[in-house]
């Protein structure tokens, strides 16, 4: 069964205009009647670098968990973000974007790598003191637009030191959405076999057109952890296509039809409804 990893906090953070926080509660609301694994609903991070999840704490109150079995996941940056996301018992999982470029790693979080790391590390302890358990978003993992030297031996040096970490769920991230089919399926095949023990995802960017054959090859490759949003929202602003986003959870259903025995059981009349409020309400 493939997991399926709804991510509308990537969807949303870098719109400019902010949602209002009971829209987005009434979004992710409908969202966790569909019947996704995960949602990744929002992040504890300075308001100042995203301005738009700065309600976080508030739209987690406004949740109906109650009949819903999806999880829920947040991202953070550094352990003070941590230390807020682990005093809500509603949050299973805790996010660190990680980067094999140097130069985003700075960008993103303003931290070297090694710097980043370290808060991975501290980050970890933090989680597993409160029985939360870290993912790590492996960023750039297919390549990136500095000119920085890249490897996939580089790419699986670095998940081999996360998994020494104590990292026991990894995913594998296009940013800037280069990857093609071969890149994915060699990609995380090499990964899993050097690490049988981590649950291994992928969270990729891409044009919509290639939405589904990439998808198709994560799931042919046995990746059976994948990161979506709705429509395709989101994304990275430093994509050379401007049609860069998201995978969209509909391509990655639309590819599962292939291998119905892989496809988890949703609610799509639910989906189609979180689809509709999308669009007129998120964009």
């Amino acid at each position: 069964m493939v997991k399926i990893i709804e991510c509308p906090r990537d969807a949303m953070q870098g719109l400019s205009q902010f949602i209002p926080t009971m829209t987005k509660i009434e979004y992710l609301n409908l969202l966790l009647k569909v019947g996704f694994d995960t949602l990744d609903f929002g992040s504890f991070v300075s308001p100042k670098a995203i301005p738009q999840m700065k309600d976080t704490k508030e739209v987690l109150a406004g949740l109906e968990l109650e009949n819903t079995n999806t999880k829920l996941l947040s991202i953070v940056v550094n352990e003070r973000g941590a230390h807020d996301a682990v005093q809500h018992d509603e949050i299973e999982y805790l996010g660190f974007p990680l980067s094999v470029s140097e130069i985003f790693q700075e960008r993103n979080t303003k931290k070297s790598i090694q710097a980043a790391k370290e808060a991975l590390n501290n980050i970890n302890a933090i989680a597993q003191e409160h029985q939360k358990v870290t993912v790590a978003y492996l960023s750039m993992a297919f390549g990136n637009p500095y000119q920085e030297h890249y490897s996939t031996s580089k790419v699986l040096e670095m998940a081999h030191e996360l998994s020494e970490m104590g990292i026991t769920i990894l995913s594998l991230s296009d940013t800037i959405g280069t990857a093609n089919a071969k890149d994915i399926q060699d990609l995380f095949e090499n990964a899993s076999k050097l690490l049988p023990n981590t649950e291994l995802g992928v969270h990729l960017h891409c044009n919509p057109f290639k939405a589904t054959e990439l998808a198709r090859a994560a799931i042919n490759a046995g990746c059976r952890r994948i990161d979506t949003a709705l429509g395709g929202l989101g994304g990275c602003p430093m994509a050379k296509d401007s049609l860069t986003g998201n995978l969209a959870t509909e391509s990655l259903i639309e590819a599962l039809q292939d291998q119905p025995s892989l496809m988890p059981a949703l609610n799509l009349d639910t989906l189609k409804k979180a689809s509709k409020f999308r669009r007129q309400n998120i964009g």
